[in-house]
């Protein structure tokens, strides 16, 4: 028989695999790993990220903060976007973006796969 144990999520993200498996996996420095299928994390952020901005064009992004406040960019919009606790947005397929800290801030993302890529900070 299977056991439920728990995933701490400050240290993992979960895969989501095209054909609905689930994992657990830790997370390292550096740019994300790629799966084809989806992957759920919890961010802790004090910081933007050491990035100029990112893309994934396998499907939307969704962004939800628990804590904080964020402001997101997109290259082909002309206003940006300010989300509090409790709030969430869906960045479209194949669209830059940019999330800026305003506040330390938590947030969940379901990020697509397997691509993706990101630009350097200018």
């Amino acid at each position: 028989m299977k056991k439920l144990e728990p995933i701490d999520m400050r240290k993992h993200v979960i895969d989501v695999t095209k054909d609905w498996s689930i994992s657990a996996r830790a997370t390292r420095p550096g740019p994300p790993v790629r799966i084809d299928g989806v992957t759920f994390g919890v961010a802790t952020m004090t910081r933007d990220a050491p990035h100029g901005g990112e893309v994934h064009p396998d499907g939307d992004e969704i962004l939800y903060v628990v804590s904080g406040k964020v402001r997101i960019s997109c290259d082909s919009m002309t206003e940006d976007l300010t989300l509090s606790p409790g709030q969430a947005c869906i960045v479209p397929c194949g669209e830059w973006h940019r999330v800026h800290l305003l506040e330390p801030t938590q947030l969940v993302h379901i990020t697509p796969g397997p691509r993706g890529d990101h630009r350097l900070a200018t």
